[in-house]
């Protein structure tokens, strides 16, 4: 019995895989907030210069 057998594999990919789509969800989550902290800032200074 090996330590890289099926089950192991598939149990360490699920979770590798797991982290992976949690951290690309959390960019994509402050990429938007970013988006919207500047569209914000972008009406504010147009106010403000009118």
């Amino acid at each position: 019995m090996g330590r890289n057998n099926e089950k192991n594999i598939k149990k360490h990919n699920d979770k590798l895989h797991k982290t992976q789509a949690k951290a690309k969800q959390a960019e994509m989550l402050r990429k938007e907030k970013l988006k919207e902290i500047v569209k914000k800032f972008n009406e504010n200074n147009k106010e403000n210069n009118n």
